[in-house]
Order: C-alpha cells, then sequence, then structure tokens
C-alpha cells in the first residue's frame, strides 16, 4: 500500500544554512509519525514544506501518491492536509464557532450551513461544546489550543499536522490533548507529530524521526530510537551530563 505522505529527497536552505538536507520520510495509512530535534533542527520548516507554505530548493512531496509539490496551501488543505501551530492563531473577535464554520467551510470547501452540525460534533469531541459563544479572544490557553486542533480537524483531513500543540501546558492539560489526540488517531487519521514533551510524544507515535542539523539522524520505534546514542548525544543530552 502507498504511504499517504512521502518526501524524496526534500532539500531547504537559507543562505549557507542548510534546513533540510535530502530528506526521505514516509508516513501510512493512520499512523502517527512523531518528530524531534533540537531547536534550528528543521522541524517546523519541513511542516512548511509538507502544507505548501514553504517551497523546496529540491526534491518531491507526495499525498495519496499525487505530485503535490508546487500545490498551494489552500489546495493541500481541500485534498485532506491540515495542520495546527505551535501559537494559536485563531480569530479572536469571532465566536469559537464561528471560528470552526470558516475552517469548514473554507478549509473543507463545503457550504456554510452545511458545516453547523459537524462543527458541533468536533467542538463536543475537543471539550469546547460549552464555550461555543464565547469570543476566541478571550480563551485561556489550553482552549486556544483546542480551538486550534478543532479548526484543523474541521477542514475534514486525512493527514493531521501538529506542530507543538503541548507546548506550554501543564502536566494535566498536556493529558487532557494526548485524550483528544487519541480519539482523533481512531478515527483513522493521520498524526505527523512535532513536540518537545517527550511522554506526550513517545506514547502517541508509531514510529520516531529524528532530526538535528536539517538530517534524519534517526528513526525507528520510540523505545529504541530513545536509546539510540545519536540521539541522546544530538537531542536529549550525553548520558554523563543527563538530558540536555
Amino acid at each position: 500500500m502507498s504511504p499517504i505522505l512521502a518526501l524524496d529527497k526534500i532539500s531547504k536552505r537559507f543562505g549557507a544554512i542548510v534546513i533540510a538536507d535530502r530528506i526521505d520520510l514516509a508516513l501510512g495509512e493512520g499512523e502517527a509519525l512523531g518528530i524531534i530535534g533540537p531547536n534550528g533542527a528543521g522541524k517546523t520548516t519541513l511542516f512548511g514544506i509538507m502544507t505548501g507554505t514553504v517551497t523546496p530548493d529540491g526534491g518531491r512531496v507526495a499525498f495519496e501518491g499525487r505530485d503535490v509539490t508546487q500545490l498551494s496551501p489552500a489546495r493541500r488543505c481541500a485534498m485532506g492536509i491540515a495542520r495546527s501551530f505551535q501559537v494559536p492563531q485563531p480569530f479572536g473577535g469571532m465566536t469559537v464557532f464561528e471560528n470552526l464554520v470558516v475552517a469548514a467551510a473554507f478549509g473543507g470547501g463545503k457550504p456554510e450551513r452545511q458545516v453547523y452540525a459537524r462543527c458541533l460534533e468536533i467542538l463536543e469531541r475537543c471539550g469546547l461544546a460549552a464555550k461555543t459563544n464565547r469570543l476566541a479572544g478571550a480563551l485561556t490557553l489550553l482552549d486556544r489550543k483546542r480551538l486550534e486542533l478543532a479548526r484543523a480537524l474541521a477542514t475534514g483531513p486525512r493527514l493531521l499536522l501538529l506542530d507543538e500543540v503541548m507546548a506550554g501546558l501543564t502536566p494535566t492539560e498536556i493529558d487532557e490533548i494526548m485524550i483528544i489526540l487519541s480519539d482523533v488517531r481512531s478515527g483513522g487519521i493521520a498524526l505527523l507529530i512535532v513536540e518537545h514533551v517527550m511522554r506526550a510524544i513517545m506514547s502517541l507515535s508509531d514510529r520516531i524521526v529524528v532530526m538535528a542539523n536539517g538530517r534524519k539522524i534517526a528513526e525507528g520505534l520510540p523505545a529504541a530510537v530513545a536509546n539510540d546514542p545519536s540521539v541522546i548525544e544530538a537531542y536529549l543530552g550525553r548520558r554523563d551530563h543527563g538530558p540536555a
């Protein structure tokens, strides 16, 4: 079976700085793949290349077997690729419900009145049903994170890219987001997760890819990757000095 997403020799540099060095990556239908690495490793840029906001210097991006390297973010979203951002970017002057309607109607390409029921279902699923009519700009950080995830889901994705969705949250709040993501995963949506909360990404991911200095330095099952000497050196820190 062909992967839902495949990167073939993706390269990107900004001046003399190499952000992606001939990266190969494949994600299967319904799989959860985690990407970890130190700050500046190229993870968020790789997300931009997958979603179309960043143009690679070389290589190919394929979604469901189709070359999408030159397609716009809007076209990719309509095909089933959605993402959340590390810093939530809701329409603060709109209600929570209106934010979802915009995502579902414009991102998902459906008439507004046809998306109301689905938007309410997603709000319930993400723990925001009681705040449907609250202005998005008045939400707490946790609820803004929930809304960011809900808006991505409202587009009807087959692949969901999550960029540090748990950053800044307390351990209890992280647990709440993990429950939501496990539920999303059970619905058959493939997940690509960039995250620094190690217990979360190790628990949610089937496989882990490790990046450093624009290169993929390791890939495998979470337990194996966590014990890989190159990963410990580049990301977790040397064993004799403890985690970095």
